[in-house]
């Protein structure tokens, strides 16, 4: 358990510091249009980009870094909520994980104390029937207790995460259709797709996690494939059948029972905004080109007017 506490306290560490210094690294682009007044000035100043969309009653250029250092304060304890909700989710996640490892462990190692491999279960007296007896109940309680606590563990956050999800592709929905509107704005359009892949980073976070569940549940399977179970008596041989054929139906968390948190899932998301980012390249692409055109045109227009 103790590896697997650590790899929770790592997970949660790599994730905290990538969520602050991504929120850092989106409102630092509103700087872009200062530092390239410093750099490549121009006859005019570049007009402002804002931390993001909001009205303070104030000059926005006059006072551009009092908000700039607002927005990054005030974003950076919104982000501290989620950051701590998906660090205990990362936590309860490991922690059923390492229930699930420690009873597949018990499992492949139930009858290896036997001195012969090929001792016939005949030779078994009474009092190692009773151990291995025993040894069964105790395992199927601790595999029982890990699957209450995997569904536990759905049961609390599936209605957040469906809330989650639904905002994330409202945003993401209206992200892409502001992409495809101002094709113009480099900048406005970068910030857009530093939203997207951080929003696919975050959705990668909790679907790798999902994974980890739902492979460790089928680990038990397995290992109990793995042990001699052939050893034990023809009743403790039918209760290890019903556990194994319990293994076969994974543990998973899902949101509000609709999108289950996997790697599959997640594969498939990438897909689709694979596709649809090809399409804004295109549509962008064209529109470009036409400019080109028109302007083409538009010399050539000129230059012949004077022939």
């Amino acid at each position: 358990m103790k590896s697997y506490a650590a790899n929770g306290r790592r997970f949660s560490l790599i994730y905290s510091v990538y969520c602050f210094a991504a929120i850092i690294v989106f409102m630092s682009m509103s700087l872009i249009p200062h530092t390239l007044d410093i750099i490549l000035p121009l006859n005019e100043s570049r007009p402002i980009l804002p931390p993001y969309r909001g009205y303070y009653f104030v000059d926005i250029r006059e006072h551009f870094f009092q908000i700039f250092w607002h927005a990054i304060v005030a974003w950076e304890i919104v982000i501290a909520g989620i950051i701590a909700h998906d660090c205990l989710f990362v936590t309860y996640v490991e922690h059923v994980c390492s229930k699930f490892a420690i009873t597949g462990f018990y499992y492949e190692h139930l009858f290896h104390d036997c001195k012969n491999k090929m001792e016939i279960v005949s030779s078994l007296n009474s009092d190692d029937i009773t151990i291995y007896s025993k040894r069964v109940a105790f395992l199927i309680r601790k595999h029982r207790e890990a699957l209450e606590y995997a569904q536990l563990l759905e049961d609390t956050f599936t209605i957040p995460f469906a809330m989650q999800i639904l905002i994330v592709t409202i945003g993401m929905s209206i992200t892409l259709l502001q992409i495809t509107q101002d094709k113009s704005d480099i900048l406005e359009a970068t910030r857009y797709v530093f939203y997207i892949g951080g929003q696919l980073i975050h959705l990668f976070f909790l679907s790798f996690e999902g994974q980890r569940l739902i492979d460790h549940s089928l680990q038990i399977r397995d290992k109990m494939y793995n042990s001699f179970w052939y050893k034990a008596s023809m009743k403790l041989q039918k209760i290890i059948i019903l556990v194994m054929m319990k293994s076969l139906y994974p543990s998973f968390l899902s949101a509000g029972k609709v999108y289950i948190f996997s790697l599959q899932s997640f594969t498939m998301v990438k897909q689709e905004l694979s596709q649809m980012f090809f399409r804004i390249i295109l549509i962008t692409f064209d529109v470009l080109t036409l400019k080109v055109l028109q302007t083409s045109m538009s010399y050539f227009t000129v230059l012949a007017s004077f022939q």
